[in-house]
């Protein structure tokens, strides 16, 4: 199954984070780092925060609580995708914030909630498309929105980020005709990824230019820069 294959690539990640040096650094995201390095934008979606196993705990009980349901549902593949997409959504809206100068450009992100907050969209589009009372996961959403804006450390624009892009996509797969099905399982993802793109693109050309003197910086400079950042400069 494709949600018990995430499950066990989070808690591996996790397990990593507790016994190998520096690897929550390599791997979580910033918008400032996210740059050079893009894979951030979804290599977070794995990690969670070490000094709390109730956030991978908490991400993973939820995960397999929608998770299954909507694999089913959607199919493996398409499940899978729409997971992913998810994750870099999120991440690409917490980029937009700091473009906009709502957020910090050096905020750290990780944790799967992004990812899973797109499940929830995806999971209310998909009972609603097919007829099945939907209220019971549109209250699981508007309760967690909520605990996403009120609690301090707690990544609103990634929640939103993958709420939107996760409702987005499965409107997408759950609208399609029957006959064109299998072409939108292709088109609909490129699609997405095209616009995320856009977003992307946007928010690195508005950066200001202390964060573009970071990045023409060399890597033992912007350790030093991070370092003293990290000490309160």
């Amino acid at each position: 199954m494709g949600t018990l294959a995430i499950i066990a690539l989070c808690v591996v990640a996790y397990v990593a984070q507790w016994t190998i040096d520096g690897f929550t650094d390599r791997w979580y995201y910033t918008p400032i780092d996210g740059h050079e390095e893009p894979w951030r934008f979804l290599t977070a979606a794995f990690l969670h925060s070490p000094s709390s196993f109730f956030h991978i705990l908490l991400n993973m009980v939820a995960l397999w609580a929608v998770g299954p349901y909507l694999e089913v549902q959607l199919g493996r593949v398409r499940y899978v995708t729409l997971y992913l997409m998810s994750a870099v959504g999120g991440s690409c809206v917490v980029l937009a914030t700091a473009a906009l100068g709502w957020s910090d450009w050096r905020g750290g992100v990780v944790g799967a909630s992004g990812a899973i907050f797109g499940l929830f969209g995806a999971t209310f589009v998909v009972m609603w498309r097919s007829g099945h009372p939907a209220q019971g996961i549109l209250g699981i959403i508007g309760v967690n929105m909520v605990f996403s804006f009120l609690v301090p450390g707690i990544s609103w624009q990634g929640h939103l980020g993958g709420l939107v892009t996760g409702a987005l996509l499965a409107a997408a797969y759950a609208f399609a005709p029957a006959a064109r099905r299998r072409l939108v399982a292709v088109v609909a993802p490129v699609l997405l990824a095209v616009l995320l793109l856009v977003v992307v693109q946007w928010a690195y050309g508005t950066a200001p230019e202390w964060v573009q003197l970071y990045w023409q910086a060399t890597a033992d400079e912007q350790r030093a820069i991070w370092n003293y950042w990290l000490g309160g400069g």
